[in-house]
């Protein structure tokens, strides 16, 4: 029976790539060969990065924010975060906002934002998987081995990964032209110049 990629899968095709063997598991990273231990660290770096463009899968929206002690703290896995109303002035520093017209951490309001989340591999889509493991194979071979040869075979298959990505994307994310400001603005331009 077919089953989602899993992180050790992944590794795996990372090592493949370069023409080494595979490892039986990655749970213990003091064990495990020098190349599949960069593998996974490559692969953890490779979709933080990715995962930090903001897609269908972990981007939350109207997200409320509550005040507790005066201050918003948020987890460790938000990677971003915009308020949704654009009177309000909130930035993100580490995990505590900051108020930056007041240049304070004391926020007492609560606040609706836009998020993006960063998600653990057991949570991502099967495109998303596909895509940041040929990502990574293509950094972790350009770091092992250097081969252009190889670079460019791996990132015939990552195009074509992230396509599968992005067409998943617009089916699965409900966006419009207006949701891009520029293209939004430059509709009602032309509106206005043909009436």
């Amino acid at each position: 029976m077919p089953t989602l990629t899993s992180e050790l899968d992944a590794v795996n095709q990372m090592l493949g790539h370069i023409g080494e063997s595979p490892v039986n598991s990655i749970a213990s990273s003091t064990s495990l060969p020098i190349s599949a231990s960069t593998a996974q660290k490559v692969l953890t770096e490779v979709s933080r990065e990715v995962q930090s463009e903001g897609w269908f899968f972990n981007y939350e929206k109207n997200v409320e924010l509550v005040p507790s002690n005066s201050a918003i703290t948020v987890g460790e896995d938000v990677l971003e975060l915009d308020p949704i109303d654009k009177q309000v002035d909130i930035v993100q520093r580490g995990t505590t906002l900051f108020d930056r017209r007041s240049n304070t951490t004391t926020i007492t309001e609560t606040i609706k934002v836009n998020l993006i989340r960063l998600l653990e591999w057991t949570s991502l889509p099967e495109t998303a998987r596909r895509y940041i493991t040929l990502r990574a194979s293509r950094v972790f071979q350009g770091r092992m081995v250097g081969s252009r040869e190889l670079e460019a075979l791996i990132a015939r298959d990552e195009f074509q990964a992230r396509s599968r990505l992005l067409e998943s994307d617009g089916s699965n994310s409900d966006k419009t032209i207006f949701d891009n400001y520029d293209t939004a603005s430059r509709v009602g331009i032309n509106r206005s110049t043909f009436i």
